[in-house]
């Protein structure tokens, strides 16, 4: 029996270890059972029994936007709404904080960072972006491992009527390096349900033990398995439910403590309970999929969907439903939880999840355009019940999705259409070139993702240049990195000699007004209009003007007129592409535009010859203008705020903005304390808040001299000259009886601003610096990073909060006490550098110094009342005489050099020397020499013969030493000290 106990746990771990992935038509059912309810019943079925049986309370399913965890893109596991309740930092006054017993269904999300499974998707029957979390936890001890146990076998075989014997269950086995003694309890408790123990088994840390991340909560967890094989042949195993047991906290050193309370943690996927209990080969075949699939066969009309994979999915047909099905439930309920396809972050990852679906539904499915907007009615149908935010923001949901497709099937048939044009140019064993590939990736809007350019050359047969491909992706990151700081005048230029021949020619200066030309939709949407224009001039990268470009060639481009924003008065250029009129297959990427004596210099790389006199189209970065234009609108309400809070003395010396942030250079006489901060950012949220119309009109220079409270720099003006004011037209605003000026944002401003201030959503300032006495320079976020840098100050100032309650409640002893004052450096360390409110950084940095300097004085304190008792000890034991040399327990070094000082001071001519040993086999040393020793005794050389002994090292003076080494054997130890103080008394 032993012999076959063994045998099927090695077959399970194979099984466990390699994740084995569901498999085609050709399985065998997941259930013998009947098809059971429907995936809304399971799920009701699961909050009922926790609410009803086991007296749970259901709380709803956090977003799928992480609240202050910049470490996750998406929420990606039930637990992490409650990471505050784990970590000890929950409001006490919170809702949260009265959570004993709880259940949920989770949204949860995993494309992206470190848990992503968005290229698998589609791939085989098991993979998802988006998938449901049921769990149910216990905090603070409410119930623990016998509970957690009886109460998931009794959902599974009572209610769900899965068949026992088709369970198997894990425990964890232990871990010798860690300290860990295998979890016989949880064993047991199995076995006491009536689980064979032929079916519990045993596995180590890397099966049975969760972590929540490097440091944090985590401890032992029991995983629930559900056989596909049924007891025909070897065990096939797919994990159904893995209940965590939080007992232990991962410390900042690797070591392992208890927690002060004990957590049960549960998480089981519901696709795939699903699956299981309607008997079917993988969970695309459950009901939570089949509507979706079906209207996917209805819109295309496709062949029916026979979740082949592999060689045997012909075409890809079925990898594509898979693929569309899967991404428009992410895309719908991402989409309700606020996160937009956009540029950076999340909404870069989502705007992937969403070009990945257009082109495979588009592609392989034939599907007509409009078509991934139309399946979202039918992800609110199957989810909006469970879910009510889909059902409120359905038709949201279906507009940008629908906008979103609308704009990438041209850039992906155009895409595709470039990418078989250059391939008829190679030979049968040229790879792509890695400049067209970019150019693709550079295009905005017309823009594909470089995953998705290198599959669509793999399905062609066709290898991509990677190698030039990583050396464009370093300089383009180098590139980035510069748009921190404003870009120097570097690289293409125009300098004083080809200025002077375009005057000399009589070219004109480049009419850039085209840039001003877009408007806001109804929806909230911007539209761009492109710009034709005629190609005037050529330069190669060292200046000279030539009359064409070849293919691959960086070049400067000077054009009759543009809509590109270059660089100047502090907004960083814009980046797009242009194409020749006629043939817009070919594009030529477009870093960025310069102002150069009134002429605007491209910078691009021509994939084809270019000369002069081509008739070009130009098209902007949709995106990438959107957020210079929201930081813009920004700045200008943040200079307005400032002079609110601080007063009219208050000027802007100089600002500069990129799509990921502002800078604001001010000189203010008014100390920007953390409480003015906040003010500002208050007066900023409330202009965001209402919404206000930004007007923006060109007007005669000396309209604007006389006007009280008019915001411009110390600069050389065009005039006419664009005046842009928030919230009162600029006819209005310029009346200097109206002080209209006085109460609202009006500037002097060639830069492109929003049309309304909402689109701003939130400005938070994550830092100041004084760069000169009366000068400084604020750093500033906008939108969806400002919201996280909230909630991330938020979480910190709970942290903060809950260390003041610690300190308070005062340490037991030194080992107690040395703990939160490392917690408190932590925590001044992690608000340091996070990305948070400013005025909250200050504060929170105030507060923790000052808990540090109580944290240590509380240390001292304690420590000098462990060395006086520790030092009455040793009188007692030692009799009066020239020598003590002893053992003694010692938190620290710090401790055991006061119980030898104190030691000292009650017995001065008396020598000392003391061991004190930690764990691992180290041992601590101090020592001191009695004035009348000396000078053949020192404490140093006395120190230094101990712990070579000892392997370790010695430092300090002739009078009191200390040192470190490792031994086992202390005698040993004190016998040389001994004999070495002897030697020279």
């Amino acid at each position: 029996m032993a012999a076959l106990v063994a045998a099927a746990a090695r077959r399970l771990r194979r099984a466990i270890r390699r994740s084995l992935a569901w498999r085609g038509p050709s399985h065998r059912l997941l259930s013998s059972e009947p098809p059971a309810a429907k995936a809304s019943a399971v799920r009701a079925a699961f909050l009922n029994f926790f609410r009803d049986r086991h007296g749970h309370r259901l709380v709803p399913s956090a977003s799928v936007r992480p609240r202050g965890d910049p470490s996750l893109l998406f929420v990606n596991a039930g637990m992490n709404q409650f990471k505050p309740i784990f970590l000890g930092t929950v409001d006490p006054r919170s809702e949260m904080a009265g959570f004993r017993r709880v259940a949920n269904s989770q949204k949860c999300v995993r494309a992206g960072g470190r848990h992503n499974d968005l290229e698998d998707v589609g791939r085989d029957l098991s993979h998802h972006t988006f998938f449901e979390m049921l769990g149910n936890w216990a905090f603070g001890g409410e119930y623990f491992k016998e509970e957690a146990c009886s109460m998931a076998w009794e959902l599974l075989t009572q209610v769900y009527g899965i068949p026992t014997e088709r369970l198997w269950v894990s425990y964890f086995d232990g871990d010798p390096k860690a300290g860990l003694e295998p979890d016989l309890e949880t064993r047991d408790i199995w076995l006491s349900l009536g689980v064979p123990a032929t079916r519990v088994l045993s596995f180590g840390p890397q099966e049975n033990f969760w972590e929540m991340g490097n440091t944090g909560p985590c401890g032992p967890c029991t995983e629930i398995h559900y056989d596909l094989a049924g007891g025909v042949g070897a065990p096939q195993l797919v994990e159904l439910w893995n209940l965590v047991f939080m007992q232990h906290n991962r410390e900042a050193d690797g070591s392992l403590q208890p927690l002060p309370q004990w957590h049960v943690d549960t998480g089981m996927g519901l696709e795939r309970l699903v699956a299981v209990l309607q008997g079917k080969h993988s969970t695309y075949d459950t009901d939570l999929f089949s509507p979706l699939l079906h209207a996917i066969q209805q819109g295309c009309r496709a062949p029916p969907y026979l979740g082949r994979v592999g060689v045997a999915d012909e075409g890809r047909t079925d990898t594509a439903y898979r693929v569309v099905a899967d991404h428009i439930r992410t895309l719908s309920v991402c989409i309700s939880d606020g996160v937009f396809p956009g540029m950076s972050g999340p909404p870069l990852v989502l705007r992937r999840i969403l070009r990945r679906a257009v082109r495979f539904s588009m592609e392989i499915l034939k599907a007509p355009p409009g078509f991934l907007g139309s399946l979202v009615p039918v992800v609110v149908e199957t989810l909006g019940d469970a879910y009510p935010e889909l059902q409120r923001n359905s038709a949201q949901i279906s507009n940008l999705v629908l906008e979103d497709e609308a704009a990438f099937l041209a850039s992906l048939e155009r895409g595709r259409r470039i990418i078989d044009r250059t391939l008829r140019t190679l030979g049968p064993s040229d790879m792509f070139p890695a400049e067209v590939a970019w150019s693709l990736s550079l295009s905005g809007d017309l823009g594909l993702p470089l995953d998705m350019v290198e599959l669509m050359l793999e399905e062609k047969g066709v290898q991509l240049d990677s190698t030039g491909l990583e050396r464009l992706a370093q300089e383009a990151a180098q590139h980035q990195a510069r748009q921190a700081e404003p870009v120097q005048k570097q690289g293409l230029w125009l300098d004083v000699h080809a200025l002077g021949e375009l005057q000399r020619q009589g070219v004109p200066p480049t009419d850039s007004s085209p840039k001003y030309n877009y408007s806001l939709r109804p929806n909230g949407s911007y539209e761009f209009g492109t710009c034709e224009a005629q190609v005037l001039q050529l330069y190669t990268e060292d200046g000279t003007a030539v009359a064409s470009v070849g293919k691959g060639q960086r070049c400067g481009l000077l054009l009759d007129r543009t809509n590109f924003y270059a660089e100047q008065g502090g907004q960083a250029s814009d980046r797009g592409y242009l194409v020749r009129v006629g043939q817009e297959d070919v594009l030529f990427p477009v870093a960025r535009a310069q102002v150069c004596g009134g002429f605007i210099l491209h910078e691009a790389v021509a994939p084809e010859c270019l000369q002069i006199g081509d008739q070009v189209q130009l098209h902007v970065d949709k995106a990438w203008r959107l957020a210079c234009m929201a930081k813009h609108t920004a700045t200008h309400l943040l200079n307005w705020a400032l002079r609110q809070t601080l007063g009219p003395g208050t000027e802007q010396q100089g600002s500069h903005l990129n799509p990921e942030q502002l800078r604001l250079d001010v000189t203010t006489q008014t100390a920007l304390t953390p409480e003015r901060l906040r003010a500002v950012e208050n007066t900023v949220q409330e202009a965001v808040q209402q919404d206000k119309p930004v007007y923006m009109e060109e007007v005669p220079l000396a309209l604007t001299a006389q006007v009280p409270g008019l915001r411009c720099l110390d600069e050389v003006y065009p005039d006419p000259v664009r005046v842009v004011s928030v919230g009162v037209p600029v006819a209005h605003a310029l009346d200097p009886a109206s002080q209209a000026a006085l109460q609202t944002s009006v500037e002097l401003c060639c830069g492109t601003h929003l049309l309304r201030t909402g689109a701003v959503g939130d400005l938070v300032i994550i830092g100041d610096r004084q760069l000169s006495k009366g000068t400084t320079r604020l750093l500033a976020i906008t939108g969806e990073q400002a919201q996280q840098a909230r909630e991330l100050g938020q979480n910190l100032a709970q942290e903060v909060k809950a260390a003041t309650e610690r300190l308070s409640q005062g340490s037991r002893d030194v080992a107690e006490a040395l703990r939160l004052s490392k917690d408190i450096g932590r925590l001044i360390e992690a608000v340091e550098t996070s990305v948070m409110p400013q005025w909250q950084r200050r504060e929170l940095l105030a507060t923790l110094k000052m808990l540090q300097r109580r944290a240590n004085t509380a240390i001292r304190k304690l420590q000098m009342g462990q060395a006086a008792k520790k030092t009455q000890e040793l009188l007692e034991r030692h009799s009066k005489g020239p020598l003590i040399v002893d053992t003694v327990s010692a938190e620290s070094l710090s401790v055991l050099v006061k119980v030898v000082r104190q030691l000292c001071e009650q017995a001065p001519s008396t020598s000392v020397l003391l061991l004190s040993p930690q764990s691992m086999g180290k041992v601590l040393c101090a020592c001191q020499v009695a004035q009348g020793a000396m000078p053949t005794f020192t404490a140093e050389a006395w120190a230094l013969a101990v712990c070579s002994h000892m392997g370790g090292k010695a430092w300090g003076s002739r009078v009191v030493a200390q040192g470190t080494g490792s031994t086992t054997d202390l005698e040993a130890a004190l016998s040389t000290a001994r004999a070495y103080a002897l030697s020279q008394l």
